[in-house]
């Protein structure tokens, strides 16, 4: 289990590199277009790649934060004996990649399915899309499973966790880039959102276990 705490996600640095050297290689063979093209990409991925610090705010011990930037697209109340609401939150090429543990808690179980990378209109998104799947556990025995799910993407989800005790909320734990991510909560639990709210990775409280 490893935080990375560099300004630019280790991920991304490849991507970086090779339109840095594209960059210079135009600058050599003066060829100005494509110089001009690779230094927006350079940047580009730089910006895609950031990692930013986040100050945690002092919320209880039985509080859930998002795991992901992005907009809040749908809330369902499930029939399912383990959990009660799935809150489903959009990523997309703007919002920070990082992905954070939502409490503090240990973690149960983390499944990493590779797969296509099909647009969420798809008929066969959830189906075949690749998919990481994590169980999070408090220390009052209250779960919470994250499944991230690409979208279309020159990228793909990378996990940095293991099984491990005493996680700290907020802990960075993977990236992703544009993709949909479904929090699956019990039923004792007060939701703190809404459908279009926009969040904040660890700063947006999403609710207490009651």
């Amino acid at each position: 289990m490893r935080s990375n705490l560099l300004p630019v996600l280790k991920q991304g640095w490849g991507y970086i590199a090779w339109a840095f050297g594209l960059f210079v290689l135009f600058a050599l063979l003066d060829c100005n277009i494509l110089q001009f093209l690779s230094f927006v990409a350079f940047a580009a991925f730089i910006y895609v790649y950031r990692n930013p610090e986040r100050e945690l705010p002092l919320f209880q011990n039985s509080s859930v934060t998002s795991p992901v930037d992005g907009t809040v697209i749908s809330i369902e109340e499930l029939d399912d004996p383990e959990y009660g609401y799935k809150v489903e939150i959009e990523s997309d090429f703007s919002n920070v990649a990082v992905l954070r543990v939502p409490m503090s808690s240990s973690l149960l179980s983390v499944v990493h399915l590779k797969g296509t990378r099909l647009a969420k209109n798809s008929p066969l998104f959830t189906k075949t899309n690749e998919n990481a799947v994590l169980i999070f556990e408090n220390r009052d025995a209250n779960k919470v499973k994250v499944v991230h799910r690409c979208k279309q993407s020159f990228d793909g989800i990378h996990i940095d966790i293991i099984m491990a005790q005493n996680l700290t909320q907020s802990f960075r734990y993977g990236s992703m880039i544009h993709g949909v991510t479904s929090i699956y909560l019990p039923r004792n639990f007060r939701l703190n959102i809404t459908v279009s709210n926009e969040l904040i990775g660890s700063e947006t409280l999403i609710g207490y276990f009651s």
